[in-house]
């Protein structure tokens, strides 16, 4: 499994680079799935909806099925969040998988940086971070990289993993 991640300080950009590299890749032919990592409790379903009642009622899984979507919510009730291992498990083949955040994890990863952020590079004590997506200029032995040069950037990830 393929795997590159994008990861940075809050408010660098990840986000934006993600969603942008993923159309990018898309429009080549691959098949991209993605991981967002939060470090705050996530609420994808909404009081009221049969699909939160079921989970409150204390279901442990509730899958929500549509004929345009599905999701499957687990709820760790006290449990520890699981590894990161154990979601990539859980994907459908694809061509590669971009995980937004996981700082410390041990997958090779982008940085997003901007100046006005006022924070240091996270790749000075970070050796999974292989090149450095930013708005100015960096002082940097790692490749770096315009925010905004999405084709670049979505090349560069392409070589590192092999596709």
């Amino acid at each position: 499994m393929r795997v590159y991640g994008v990861t940075g300080w809050k408010n660098t950009g990840k986000t934006t680079l993600t969603e942008r590299l993923v159309a990018e890749m898309v429009g080549q032919g691959l098949r991209i799935s993605t991981i967002k990592h939060a470090h705050h409790a996530t609420e994808i379903d909404h009081p009221g909806r049969d699909s939160y009642r079921h989970r409150e009622a204390g279901a442990g899984q509730v899958i929500v099925a549509s004929p345009v979507r599905w999701a499957l919510m687990t709820e760790l009730r006290g449990e520890g969040e699981p590894p990161l291992a154990d979601l990539l498990a859980r994907f459908d083949p694809c061509d590669l998988i971009l995980i937004e955040g996981y700082k410390t994890a041990p997958h090779p990863k982008i940085e997003t940086h901007r100046q006005a952020a006022g924070r240091d590079l996270l790749a000075l004590s970070n050796p999974t971070i292989r090149a450095i997506a930013s708005d100015g200029p960096l002082d940097t032995q790692l490749p770096r990289f315009d925010l905004n040069d999405v084709a670049g950037i979505a090349a560069f990830i392409r070589a590192e993993v092999g596709l």
